[in-house]
């Protein structure tokens, strides 16, 4: 990725958040222009400053950090932070890297612009920043979408507007957050896939998800060899009703396989001996199936 060659920081891509994209523009060291006049650029100090709390990103790169670090020691913070005022200093709007590599870089204090934001402003802030950036693991995106559903108290579409998303891509963000526990940490850490994850969560014994994650990573199995195992795993299941012992063609288990990686649930499609056949898709609750209704073209609202 492109790099700001002044504080090695990744340079900002458009089609997200228009509206304020202003926030992450290059700002020069003494003043900035805004809608509403003039802004000065403050010298405040590190001890005053505390991290946003709706900050998505959990995770930071330590050698990217010190890279930066290195830079601010030698040249200084050329972009300033975006901050507001709470109770007890400041609160970071955009610009945590800069914050955290200049207190590695023992600096006593950071040019900062001071703005007037409320909670919602700040959490949607906090998220379009780092989206922009593109380095959000899957499953903090996933969190960042959930908070402002959560915090915000938006739907599923209003989220995708915000973030100039299609609603199917928020809703399968959001379905990761379904994962058992030990799969997630698989995911946060990267050693599994967005893809792999998403077959993961085709798997109807919810319970062996974890063990078969573990599996995948050990084995390094992928995505289109997993979804066939998910799918030899879900006919297994399903041997007990009676159709299900009649064997399944290829065909028949490939096209599950794909329809449940294409619609992250399970998929089932059983088929008589007169050529007949039934086709399932399980889903987990309304916004699991309006999101398959998305998918399908299928607008109830019409």
């Amino acid at each position: 990725m492109a790099r700001d060659s002044r504080n090695n920081e990744p340079r900002k891509k458009g089609g997200l958040g228009r509206g304020i994209e202003a926030l992450f523009e290059d700002t020069p060291t003494q003043v900035v222009q805004s809608v509403d006049g003039t802004e000065e650029v403050e010298e405040l100090n590190l001890e005053d400053i505390r991290p946003n709390p709706y900050q998505p990103r959990k995770n930071f790169d330590d050698k990217s950090l010190k890279e930066l670090s290195d830079s601010i020691k030698e040249n200084g913070v050329f972009q300033p932070i975006i901050v507001r005022k709470s109770l007890d200093g400041y609160e970071i709007i955009a610009g945590e890297r800069r914050f955290r590599a200049s207190k590695l870089a023992k600096k006593a204090t950071i040019p900062a612009i001071v703005r007037d934001f409320d909670e919602a402003q700040m959490m949607e802030v906090a998220v379009l920043e780092n989206l922009q950036r593109e380095d959000l693991s899957p499953l903090e995106e996933a969190q960042a979408y959930e908070m402002l559903q959560k915090n915000l108290g938006l739907t599923q579409e209003e989220v995708s507007k915000r973030m100039g998303k299609s609603r199917p891509y928020i809703a399968n963000y959001l379905r990761l957050l379904t994962l058992p526990k030990k799969a997630k940490k698989l995911l946060q850490h990267g050693e599994l896939s967005m893809g792999q994850a998403r077959t993961l969560l085709g798997l109807k014994d919810k319970d062996k998800i974890d063990d078969l994650a573990k599996k995948v990573v050990k084995e390094g199995i992928p995505v289109r060899k997993l979804e066939a195992l998910v799918s030899a795993m879900n006919e297994k299941a399903n041997k007990t009703s009676k159709n299900d012992k009649i064997r399944k063609s290829a065909f028949i288990r490939a096209s599950e396989s794909r329809l449940s990686t294409k619609f992250g649930s399970p998929v089932s499609i059983s088929e008589s001996k007169k050529g007949k056949g039934h086709l399932s898709i399980d889903f987990s609750s309304t916004d699991d199936l309006n999101r398959i209704l998305t998918m399908l073209g299928i607008d109830l609202d019409d």
